[in-house]
């Protein structure tokens, strides 16, 4: 009589239904997002549930140019060919030869393409002779807290490919290991060459899992390590200098693509050939892993990684900026449990994931390799959420490898031969259940929303129908993408070029001169295209002979002499910005001589929590007197230049009330009325562009003309 699990490992159909039920099982638990949302009609436009994630339009932009045929002026709007041809090529591709619109391929590619983890999860399992291991450990791998963020129905963004293609490769090279074979390195160096194609940011682990492969191997040739799993050197050197040398080959990015692959066909005959000594193949090998070191770009990719991770402050230089990565969630350090939960689910899953890690490498050494992914994420409570994902599978095959562990121990204990293997996977199955459910309970409370809403859209598309595809959209950088997609105009700044230029924006939207906003807008837009998209601040005061803030206070003057016009220039002021609006500050609000910010900016926008008599409390703690004018802030009381009551008429314009309280007041407050927001902000403040031209919808006629006017959004011309 066969076992059942003889009969799993040898039947190749076996195998295939596993890898099928695991993926529909990702792809149903990824559909509960767009089902819950399904008739929530101001997520949906022009029939389409729309995507979740800012940088999904930059690649939907570039895609829709290639469907269209148009050619990007702005050489950054068409780098997203550049950042991921892969994704790009394939969604155009997709949206041209099948009847799907290119809003639908973006949404539901994500899911698609990264439930594709079940293949390689499911596989390993089988290359550790436990296929249902792999099967068990691919339903909770594809669905973790972290792996579905960032694949989720709607989550376009080349993250997709990441984990995927990643541990496809992290499975090739144990197959490698395992089989010592030409057909499992001639595979493995396919999925390194398309790799940089898919997913290049993720190079710097492929790296390190290659050096750890030939690690592995050399000392395994040697006989320090031993593995009774894998296969024996049947060829000789063949196998360990043959690996060697071929996966160096697509590894050396910076060479062209041609030459790598005529290297790789050279390299490959020579072997096969057989007419090398072994000292021939090792020299080979050595002088390919040091043409890797070379080529590869490796030490340079690694320290680039290392500085990008580690500066959290303004930028050295002349002049220093304020520097982004310091107000990116995703780039600080997060708490254990932060770390726990998005790789396993729970602090008690990543505690069994990690004891299962260190039990699989001591059992099957060669899961040394993937040391990198689970180190990496480890890694993230320093690094930050985003490194969270790339453990997510090993994590998975290591916790389900645990509970194969314990269940054979518990078979062990039991004395009814006939209950063993009952008691055994009994155990497993529902010890899996147990990591897979938290991870569900996430998802069914992960329902994040579309990145704009409908009304939203609809004031880009009304912007579309205006501009010119050469004009300019000024805005902060996380609409910029969208900006591209439904107005098709450009923009200064975006989710990929976010850098000194965020100085600039920052200066127009808290700019308290409508005349520095109006010079500031086409000087800085007729000079970036000017430049050849450069950098505009560094051009701007690299030009000037005075100081940064000399400079700024000349263009206050209606005189200002502005370069000739060549495109339009439109401002974006959207409601959504309000609550990152002193973020946004932080990037102009400083001196760039020093480093040091110029003031405080105070801009506190909360609800009504309580009301008595004319004394509101608000949410955020602070107290207004509206008969006193005067706001509790901190524990102290400080006087009310200003209350303005603002409601929405026609339109989206607001009507304003406003009352002067007290002349030498410190602060204002704005209530908006028809939001229910109310907003307590200094004086300065108070004047600035953003505050006066959406909040209040006053605007100097003589330089604006406003375009779009919505509840959520006000689009102005630069006259």
């Amino acid at each position: 009589m066969i076992k059942i699990e003889d009969f799993i490992e040898k039947n190749i159909l076996a195998i295939v239904l596993f890898i099928v039920l695991a993926y529909m099982f990702s792809m149903g638990v990824r559909m509960y997002w767009p089902l819950h949302f399904a008739d929530v009609q101001s997520m949906h436009y022009a029939g389409e549930l729309m995507i979740n994630t800012n940088d999904g339009y930059f690649f939907s932009t570039n895609a829709k140019d290639i469907i269209d045929g148009v050619i990007a002026e702005d050489k950054q709007r068409a780098s997203a060919i550049d950042a991921s041809p892969g994704l790009v090529l394939l969604t155009a591709y997709a949206t041209k030869f099948t009847s799907f619109s290119l809003d639908t391929v973006s949404l539901y590619l994500p899911a698609i393409i990264s439930s594709l983890i079940v293949i390689p999860i499911v596989l390993t399992g089988r290359l550790l002779g436990n296929t249902l291991l792999g099967f068990l450990a691919a339903l909770l791998g594809s669905i973790a807290w972290s792996y579905y963020n960032r694949t989720m129905v709607g989550y376009y963004d080349s993250d997709m490919f990441s984990v995927f293609l990643q541990f496809m490769i992290f499975y090739s090279f144990l197959s490698v290991v395992y089989k010592k074979n030409f057909v499992s390195i001639i595979f493995a160096s396919f999925l390194v060459f398309i790799y940089p194609y898919f997913y290049p940011q993720g190079m710097t682990l492929v790296y390190a899992m290659y050096i750890l492969l030939i690690l592995y191997m050399v000392l395994e040739y040697k006989g320090v390590i031993s593995n009774e799993e894998t296969a024996p050197y049947k060829d000789g050197a063949i196998s360990l200098y043959g690996s060697i040398t071929l996966l160096s080959i697509p590894l050396m990015i910076t060479l062209p693509i041609e030459t790598r692959i005529l290297l790789f066909i050279i390299f490959v005959s020579v072997i096969l050939a057989k007419k090398l000594e072994e000292k021939q193949l090792l020299y080979l090998a050595v002088a390919s892993f040091v043409a890797f070191l070379f080529f590869g770009n490796v030490f340079a990719v690694i320290w680039s990684h290392v500085v990008t991770y580690a500066d959290r402050g303004v930028a050295e230089g002349s002049l220093k900026f304020y520097e982004v990565v310091q107000t990116v969630r995703e780039a600080g350090a997060i708490p254990f449990a932060t770390m726990a939960n998005r790789i396993s689910g729970s602090e008690v899953g990543v505690i069994v994931s990690l004891i299962g890690y260190v039990l699989l490498v001591m059992r099957h050494k060669a899961f040394l390799i993937a040391l990198p992914l689970i180190g990496v994420g480890v890694f993230s409570m320093v690094g930050g959420l985003r490194f969270t994902v790339y453990a997510v599978p090993v994590a998975a095959l290591s916790a389900v490898y645990l509970f194969f562990f314990l269940g054979d121990r518990l078979k062990e204990n039991v004395a009814d031969k006939k209950q063993q293997n009952i008691a055994k996977y009994t155990f497993v199955i529902l010890a899996t259940v147990a990591m897979i459910y938290p991870n569900i309970k996430h998802i069914q409370g992960y329902l994040v929303p579309t990145v704009l809403n409908k009304t939203e859209v609809a004031d880009l598309d009304k912007l579309d129908d205006i501009a010119s595809n050469k004009d300019y959209t000024l805005t902060w950088w996380d609409y910029g993408y969208p900006i591209w997609y439904y107005s098709d105009t450009n923009t200064l700044i975006d989710g990929g070029k976010h850098t000194h230029d965020n100085y600039i924006i920052s200066k127009l939207m808290f700019s308290d001169s409508p005349q520095q906003v109006a010079n500031l807008s086409r000087l800085a837009v007729e000079t970036y295209v000017d430049s050849n998209y450069s950098i505009v601040s560094d051009r701007l005061f690299k030009d000037s002979k005075k100081s940064p803030k000399q400079f700024m206070e000349d263009l206050k003057s209606e005189n200002y002499k502005l370069p000739e016009k060549t495109r339009d220039v439109y401002l974006y002021f959207p409601f959504r910005m309000m609550r990152i609006f002193p973020t946004v500050g932080v990037f102009g609000n400083i001196n760039l001589k020093t480093g040091k910010p110029e003031r405080q900016i105070h801009f506190y926008p909360s609800a009504i929590a309580q009301q008595s008599g004319a004394k509101l409390l608000l949410q955020n703690g602070i107290v207004f007197d509206s008969a006193k004018g005067e706001i509790e802030l901190g524990g102290k009381t400080k006087k009310v230049q200003r209350f303005d009551v603002a409601t929405l008429g026609a339109n989206g314009m607001p009507k304003v009330k406003s009352q002067l309280m007290h002349m030498d007041g410190e602060f204002c407050v704005v209530f908006l009325q028809s939001y229910g927001v109310m907003v307590v902000m200094d004086r300065q403040t108070y004047n600035s562009a953003y505050v006066q031209m959406f909040m209040l919808g006053k605007y100097d006629k003589n330089l604006f003309e406003l375009v779009v006017s919505s509840p959520y959004s006000k689009i102005y011309k630069v006259k």
